[in-house]
């Protein structure tokens, strides 16, 4: 699996870490009065923001992000679904990295 890929993945279960936060465990806690799963759902949800912090600093340099696009990836962490909503980024950059490798070359290596 090449580091945007993983990086990818990362981000997908931040993103799915944060729905279970906010439209299970929460709403179990406040409407329903039971707080069974903040605690276990919010250490998940912490421990994936803090793969995908890490993740970034792993997997995305050297891959042609400019500033912008890397403040876009870790602000986007900071809001709900947010993940989600730059994953078209992540997946285009993904594709020109890709794109431009030399024939033959595996673009994680050169």
């Amino acid at each position: 699996m090449k580091l945007l890929q993983i990086f990818r993945v990362v981000a997908w279960i931040e993103g799915v870490t944060t729905i279970a936060l906010f439209l299970v465990a929460m709403p179990l806690k406040y409407w329903l009065g039971n707080p069974v799963l903040v605690p276990p759902v919010g250490l998940a949800h912490g421990a994936a923001w803090l793969a995908y912090v890490a993740a970034m600093f792993i997997c995305l340099p050297g891959k042609g992000f400019t500033l912008w696009e890397w403040v876009r990836t870790f602000v986007m962490a900071l809001f709900p679904f947010g993940t989600f909503i730059n994953d078209p980024l992540i997946r285009r950059k993904e594709d020109a990295w890709r794109a431009n490798a030399r024939f033959g070359d595996d673009p994680e290596t050169t």
